[in-house]
């Protein structure tokens, strides 16, 4: 029986305390809505813009990347047996798991998982060597934790990501290897958390690297399960940025460059982002000039985009700026374990998140560059420098805003689960337009998904907008089916990927599961038993997950993609 669940989120699962949570967000958002400026919830509301977990307004932060190393207490397992630390370790992860994923309202990291924790057991007289089963067991354990365990806010899953790959002692080594293998051999229904593969020259890169088995172990898992995915810390974006501090948080979040001198990801957070729906710009402006050129149709649309910016600049502000005003009391494990790269205890809130970001996102360029030329951007070189130069000039005001607030602003290029349907939805109540026909608007600045275009070109295109989207972003190739064993193709396309200047990159491809025999493939009948008990896997926005459980809008896109 398929799920009929109508989710916002599709990591949700059905339960009573959820059900209950679910009752009171609605309420306790609206309640946040009418506490603003009648002005911003009023944007909120009628789709030009979408403040992302208005239940955490105010309250906490979105996402982290642990500072594991201050963070990890050694005393609990000074003089423990050996096997006591090992399994000691890794309930220690699933612990803080558990309780910042119900401190912050968005995605976890840890930066260098197979160097950090090669460290940690080093540190405690615990080596690999005679333990291999016990570890492995416990890294699988820890795998089958990720996925099953729906216990933030009583229905989610937690957002983790583990980074790895550039550790190059024996322990790091193992460490990641087990990772992998452990995720490559799991039952074909395990598909988190997210493994980010970190991609880098004269660690695993080449043939002559040291960890380049372990890449091509990583590629060969992909090819079977969409995972790991890989930060390509050799591009344009990343390659000035020390590799150990580059992270992936939650679907993309990326946070790097920090006025305050804290470069990297690890111990700092985005504290809060809001998306601009760009086609309904581009919508109003056709509305307001349909017979004028295209030229004073892009200015009008800059012009518009300006006006929300400047508003949602405002709004983000406020959210800081009340978050950091907020109850200490309400982040307990930041403060016992020193997750962030202040101690929160000793600067206080608003000396911890000086050091995050506040991202301006954005949704629908490819729609709205389609609505202002009547052409996919990618069908021409015109508009795709149009949508390019847009795409700068947003950035160039994010920055602008770095200058006038110091504040570590930033570009994000939206995972638009909830409002690639919420946007469309309402702007098909105002406005009739064939773009409005799929029901869904294209993540951030990603060619469409039905686009047909061969891997190597969709790389090249995106790839030019990483540059510019320093908050996150991501680009993904959609295959036509699992290339199972062929690391070497996906190898050549991940070069060609930092060749473009991609900084995060997935690959795609329908998974479908038998739930009576466990066959994995692609089909509606299952091949081996003849069962129509199917799951299908898919990556959502960023992250894979159950499509029974997608949002309106993300089923529709699902139904739409063509491989590349």
């Amino acid at each position: 029986m398929k799920n009929q669940n109508k989710n916002d989120n599709a990591a949700n699962r059905k339960s009573y305390v959820g059900y209950v949570y679910n009752v009171g967000e609605k309420d306790y958002k609206r309640k946040i809505l009418n506490s603003l400026n009648p002005a911003w919830a009023k944007l909120h509301e009628e789709g030009y813009i979408h403040i992302h977990d208005l239940d955490a307004y105010g309250l906490t932060y979105n996402c982290l990347t642990f500072d594991i190393l201050n963070a990890f207490p050694y005393k609990n397992f000074k003089g423990k047996e050996t096997s006591y630390i090992i399994v000691g370790v890794f309930d220690f992860i699933k612990e803080l798991l558990a309780k910042v994923g119900n401190e912050q309202s968005g995605g976890m990291s840890f930066a260098n998982f197979d160097i950090d924790f090669s460290k940690i057991f080093t540190e405690l007289g615990v080596s690999y060597k005679n333990n291999e089963s016990l570890f492995r067991a416990c890294i699988s354990s820890l795998i089958i934790w990720c996925n099953e365990m729906h216990t933030r806010m009583g229905q989610t899953s937690y957002y983790v990501t583990f980074c790895m790959g550039l550790g190059t002692d024996d322990f790091a080594r193992f460490l990641t290897a087990t990772f992998i293998d452990s995720f490559y051999h799991s039952n074909n229904l395990i598909y988190k958390p997210n493994i980010v593969f970190k991609v880098h020259r004269g660690a695993n890169r080449f043939s002559q690297d040291p960890n380049f088995d372990l890449l091509r172990k990583a590629l060969l898992c992909t090819a079977k399960k969409m995972i790991p995915t890989y930060l390509l810390c050799d591009c344009e974006a990343d390659k000035k940025t020390d590799p150990y501090k580059l992270s992936i948080m939650g679907c993309r979040t990326r946070v790097v460059a920090d006025i305050f001198g804290k470069e990297g990801a690890i111990g700092r957070s985005n504290i809060d982002n809001i998306s601009i729906n760009l086609p309904r710009l581009a919508l109003e402006t056709i509305e307001l000039k349909p017979n004028t050129s295209l030229e004073e149709k892009y200015e009008l649309f800059k012009a518009k985009w300006l006006e929300v910016a400047s508003i949602t600049k405002d709004i983000l502000l406020d959210r800081y700026h009340k978050t950091c005003h907020s109850d200490i009391n309400l982040f307990p494990t930041n403060r016992k374990y020193h997750l962030t790269c202040e101690d929160i205890n000793e600067v206080g809130l608003e000396g911890t998140f000086k050091h995050g970001t506040l991202s301006l996102g954005f949704i629908g360029l490819s729609e709205a560059i389609e609505i202002l030329s009547k052409k996919r951007y990618y069908e021409d070189e015109k508009y795709y420098v149009l949508a390019l130069d847009f795409v700068k000039f947003m950035r160039e005001y994010a920055d602008k805003l770095i200058e006038q607030y110091h504040l570590n602003f930033s570009l994000l290029a939206t995972s638009g689960e909830l409002i690639s349907g919420r946007f469309i939805e309402i702007d098909k109540k105002k406005y009739q337009h064939p773009c409005l026909d799929k029901s869904f608007y294209t993540n951030s600045f990603h060619v469409n998904v039905d686009s047909n275009l061969p891997a190597y070109k969709k790389i090249e295109l995106e790839g030019k907008f990483h540059l510019y989207a320093n908050g996150g972003c991501i680009t993904y190739v959609e295959l036509q089916e699992a290339p199972l064993g062929n690391d070497e193709g996906l190898d050549e396309l991940v070069e060609i990927a930092i060749k473009a200047g991609v900084h995060y990159l997935g690959f795609n491809y329908p998974k479908d599961v038998c739930n009576n025999c466990g066959t994995s493939g692609t089909f509606d009948v299952c091949p081996i038993c003849g069962s129509k008990d199917i799951t299908r896997i898919r990556r959502v926005s960023g992250y894979l997950e159950i499509e029974d459980y997608f949002t309106s809008g993300k089923k529709h896109e699902a139904k739409t993609r063509r491989a590349n």
